[in-house]
């Protein structure tokens, strides 16, 4: 089984665990996250498992660091939600793993009894792929607002659109290597390279 959780990432000086957010959160459950290497000027990713993030904590994490920052809902290291927020109140949203969320997503017939008879089907199959043809859709928009977002947070961009697209359309065994591999290419500093602050 893979990995079915959140992963958060922002900008502090101080460990992002410190946030008020993050508060009401037993020092048990606190020893549980995980946290990924550290990128240079302060860039953190956290690592929780289910049922310990809450829709409303982006934007008061936007708000403690003043600065904008992002969550990828994980399903079983299949499929990713990232959901990214600026300072701004300006978000972003894009699916990791485009085949796996189609037919996570698909709805299921109303009179199916049996989702598994229905698996497999032609006509799930033809269901799955009307459903990634409109999360393909999506993915212009998607990478567009990743872009902004990302100058926003003082990144000196130099990914072309259509780099960025091309990943949101890829296939990763698993849905966080895809999440740490946008962030690289959006031009966050990477992890184990000297900074570039002075």
């Amino acid at each position: 089984m893979g990995f079915s959780g959140h992963l958060v990432f922002a900008r502090s000086k101080r460990p992002l665990l410190e946030a008020p957010v993050f508060d009401g959160v037993h020092q048990e459950v606190k020893d549980t996250v995980h946290g990924w290497r550290a990128r240079p000027g302060g860039w953190q990713t956290l690592q929780f498992d289910q049922g310990m993030w809450e829709d409303d904590h982006l934007s008061a994490l936007v708000a403690w660091t003043d600065a904008p920052a992002c969550v990828a809902d994980v399903s079983d290291s299949d499929i990713a939600l990232m959901t990214g927020l600026g300072t701004s109140g300006q978000r972003w949203q894009a699916w990791l793993n485009l085949d796996n969320a189609a037919a996570l997503l698909t709805e299921e017939p109303e009179d199916l009894d049996d989702v598994s008879l229905w698996v497999g089907t032609p006509e799930f199959d033809a269901a799955v792929g009307r459903k990634r043809a409109e999360l393909d859709m999506a993915v212009p928009a998607a990478a567009e607002g990743a872009l902004i977002w990302a100058e926003a947070a003082g990144i000196p961009v130099a990914a072309q659109r259509p780099r960025i697209e091309e990943l949101l359309r890829s296939r990763e065994t698993f849905a966080e290597d895809l999440f740490g591999t946008l962030l690289d290419e959006l031009g966050f500093p990477q992890a184990g390279r000297p900074s570039q602050e002075p």
